[in-house]
């Protein structure tokens, strides 16, 4: 329900607070294997990322999430840590090999025990497990059987969503069937900077139907398992794509990347069918013989809402192509030969202006409130949470112990008002999940970049709340954004 400072039209003031909706849902999120560490405990089996951090020049200073932020045995203290920020939910992913360890057939149990135990104990201090069941983590065995290119892959993943729906459903309200698929397939067959690190484009393609498909199946059988009114989603880091000129051939640039950036995905998801100009771009690549009748039925399943995962926007012209940004998510950023662009190969990417985070990506508020309104536009009716938004800065502990990070404050609150005056301009936008809780493994950028607003002390496990933190725990307690002048940490 929106208030007077939300109604449509409304323009606030820029040194007034801004008050979000009544019901608005404040939370953090993080991923299995960038926090949990026992990647050998209780009879978990390795996944791609097991596989891919362990392989020589893969991942920065070879940091693997052996260990990561330890949270499979700390996470009673980071339970604590969430109760203190004042978050009404939880986001957090489940390790496929941890609960499921060949990919297929029974469930260990003592992998499901450890995440009965989580959910329990966030609702115990009144915080909503938020489920996202795949974040990358895919089981080796399954890889080796040929991975998200191959079509059983996405029967395994319907089959693992349905195992962890059994143990959680009784627990658990809001469900998310994949984490930014455009990763997992364009990242991890396409460029190969992140796992399995393979280079195909064809298998690109190949494994975002799958993707596609898996996650229609897996909805499927979410809804068969769970009460009528529990929540059922996706993820999507929707790219925010701009042109470099008013050019016919710069506009031209930017729909080729729409394509097999955003609507390889909403296409069959949303509307079900997948758009002819991405068919006649990848025709050279693919012809798509992959797409079984009846398969964007499958895919196209009634959600409850969208996630929404955004962190910068990207800049295009038409011309001789370069890769361009591997990604905008919450990902490493590695160097590749190979382009993740299938299709979108007469298309220059370019810099964008501004401020940029330790990950050299430009700050830009605005993007987010116009890709929010673009989602309004082409899907009115479906709510949107934001299910990842965040910055990594430079952090350290000064020697008082405090670690003091004025810049992510800045970042969360000019992020904050662009998704409020995307309310106000009348975007259904439920939620906001801050990325992330703690500081973690950081994919192909191993340990070297931070972006939680908990500080890790990754030689002994120790956390210290940011001023970010502190921030952020105002904002949830009182539904308010305070202005700049008021962005003390109290």
């Amino acid at each position: 329900m929106a208030t007077s400072e939300t109604a449509p039209g409304h323009v606030p003031d820029p040194a007034a607070p801004l008050s979000f909706p009544s019901g608005f849902l404040w939370g953090a999120a993080t991923a299995a294997y960038q926090i949990e560490g026992a990647a050998q405990e209780d009879g978990r089996t390795p996944s791609i990322w097991d596989v891919y951090s362990r392989t020589p020049g893969r991942v920065r200073n070879g940091d693997t999430g052996d260990i990561a932020t330890d949270h499979y045995h700390r996470w009673p203290e980071d339970i604590e840590i969430l109760s203190g920020l004042g978050v009404g939910a939880y986001r957090f992913s489940v390790s496929w090999p941890r609960v499921q360890p060949t990919g297929s057939g029974p469930a260990s149990e003592k992998g499901l025990d450890f995440y009965r135990r989580l959910a329990d104990g966030l609702l115990e201090k009144g915080i909503q497990p938020v489920v996202t069941l795949y974040h990358w983590d895919l089981p080796q065995e399954l890889e080796d059987a040929g991975g998200w290119p191959a079509r059983d892959t996405a029967y395994r993943f319907a089959e693992y969503a349905g195992i962890v729906a059994d143990a959680l459903g009784d627990r658990a309200g809001t469900w998310i069937t994949l984490n930014e698929p455009w990763c997992s397939a364009f990242l991890g067959y396409g460029s190969g900077v992140h796992a399995p690190g393979r280079t195909d484009p064809a298998d690109t393609l190949r494994a975002a139907h799958h993707l596609n498909l898996g996650h229609g199946l897996a909805v499927q059988a979410l809804r068969e398992r769970l009460p009528a009114d529990a929540k059922v989603s996706v993820t999507l880091n929707l790219h925010h794509v701009r042109p470099l000129t008013g050019s016919a051939g710069d506009a031209d640039a930017v729909r080729r990347i729409d394509a097999v950036a955003n609507r390889i995905f909403t296409g069959p998801m949303l509307a079900g069918a997948y758009p002819a100009d991405l068919l006649a771009d990848t025709e050279g690549v693919t012809d798509w013989s992959f797409v079984r009748d009846g398969d964007t039925a499958l895919i196209h399943q009634p959600l409850d809402f969208l996630g929404v995962n955004y962190y910068s926007p990207t800049l295009v012209s038409h011309g001789a192509g370069t890769h361009g940004p591997d990604t905008h998510g919450s990902d490493g950023h590695a160097v590749s030969d190979h382009s993740p662009w299938t299709g979108a190969d007469e298309v220059v990417f370019h810099p964008t202006p501004g401020d940029r985070t330790a990950m050299g990506w430009t700050i830009d508020p605005s993007g987010l409130y116009e890709l929010l309104m673009r989602v309004q536009r082409d899907h009115p009716g479906l709510p949107v949470m934001i299910t990842e938004n965040g910055a990594a800065f430079d952090d350290y502990a000064a020697p008082d112990g405090e670690v003091r990070d004025p810049e992510r404050i800045a970042y969360l609150r000019d992020h904050l008002a662009a998704v409020h005056r995307a309310i106000a301009s009348g975007a259904d936008v439920r939620g906001y999940f801050l990325w992330s809780l703690l500081d973690n493994f950081e994919w192909s950028y191993g340990y070297g970049k931070r972006f939680g607003a908990v500080y890790v002390d990754y030689a002994t496990q120790r956390r210290t709340l940011k001023s970010s933190a502190h921030w952020y725990a105002r904002v949830t307690r009182t539904g308010t954004v305070p202005p700049p002048e008021q962005q003390h940490t109290a």
